[in-house]
């Protein structure tokens, strides 16, 4: 029984992890496809499933380093300093790995990223290993 209570998980959580589950098994069928397709000789729609695979992109305006006291007296209306200087190009991710700097614009009310430069994929190579 208490082995039972140990695994016992938050429902809202288990959702969550089932949702996310399930969007990685589409994924998973979507490029098993894709690449029965590719071994039949249907490579030009193969480009097609891979159009639509979703990637996560993240726009890091800084980090910062503090200790477990600092974050414990943090409140409304704290300020976190961070690392880089205003007007230093912002780092652009894709799926967590840096491929582009870039500025903050505003489009349409809301912020948008303007690429700068586009990191050179041989440097991006370099930096994984």
């Amino acid at each position: 029984m208490a082995d039972e209570d140990m695994f016992a998980g938050d429902g809202e959580a288990d959702n969550a992890l089932g949702r996310e589950l399930e969007q990685v098994a589409e994924a998973a069928d979507d490029f098993a496809e894709a690449a029965q397709m590719a071994a039949r000789g249907g490579a030009g729609r193969t480009v097609d499933f891979i159009k639509e695979v979703p990637l996560a992109v993240t726009v890091e305006v800084g980090k910062a380093r503090m200790t477990i006291q600092d974050l414990l007296q943090l409140g409304q209306g704290s300020v976190v300093e961070l690392e880089k200087l205003a007007g230093d190009p912002l780092d652009i991710y894709i799926n967590g790995y840096c491929v582009a700097k870039g500025e903050a614009v505003i489009v349409n009310e809301k912020f948008g990223v303007r690429l700068l430069e586009i990191i050179d994929p041989d440097e991006r190579v370099q930096h994984l290993g």
